[in-house]
């Protein structure tokens, strides 16, 4: 039974979520052989000021981007 869980900055839509958990789904099914009813996905929305890389917080990378 795979359980896959996806953290993301907040953001997606409901239809993007919706499509990547199929992605994941069919890659499960077609690349493992698994059943799409054993397979459990989770989304985890992570706030931008609680998700840091290349030594600051996301917010603070975004507005540098920009």
């Amino acid at each position: 039974m795979p359980y896959v869980r996806v953290e993301i900055t907040r953001g997606a839509t409901r239809d993007q979520k919706k499509q990547l958990v199929g992605d994941i789904t069919d890659s499960l099914v077609g690349r493992l052989g698994k059943k799409p009813e054993h397979i459990h996905i989770v989304i985890d929305e992570v706030d931008e000021d609680n998700w840091g890389f290349a030594g600051m917080l996301t917010t603070d990378w975004r507005k540098q981007q920009s």
